[in-house]
């Protein structure tokens, strides 16, 4: 009995960690969820962001941030592509201001120091698990 309830645990534990999404399952944020950065910039880059799907948090929309200002609010399983300047940007997540509910509320603050080049395509990932929380991480495209 002992060892099933352990194992029960252990499987509950491991089902709040996320994970990468394939990409024919991927959806763009929708419109009316998105904060800025959609246009070209001269001599930008772009950086892109794909939020893992999962259940931890799962019910919340995350404020994707660039320099500190919001950018998109995205949801599990979804990928923003955003327009930045060329040079040292700061790439972060953060509890969605526009919530009002519990997920609002929340004190969540990951951010990534990234240096863009012109023309260049940076990709990261928002994933969560139970030691950390959220996370934000760059990627290596494929």
């Amino acid at each position: 009995m002992r060892l099933t309830l352990a194992l029960l645990s252990l499987l509950v534990l491991a089902g709040c960690s996320s994970w990468q999404a394939d990409p024919q399952d991927i959806k763009p944020v929708p419109q009316e969820r998105l904060r800025g950065f959609q246009t070209p910039v001269e001599n930008g880059g772009e950086v892109v962001v794909t939020r893992d799907f999962g259940l931890r948090g799962g019910g919340c929309y995350v404020a994707v941030m660039i320099d500190r200002k919001i950018a998109a609010r995205i949801h599990v399983g979804e990928q923003v592509h955003l327009q930045v300047p060329a040079g040292m940007r700061i790439v972060s997540i953060e509890s969605d201001p526009e919530d009002d509910t519990l997920c609002g509320m929340g004190n969540l603050l990951r951010e990534k120091a990234a240096r863009i080049e012109p023309g260049q395509t940076l990709h990261f990932r928002i994933s969560a698990d139970n030691t950390i929380g959220f996370d934000i991480q760059p990627v290596e495209a494929d």
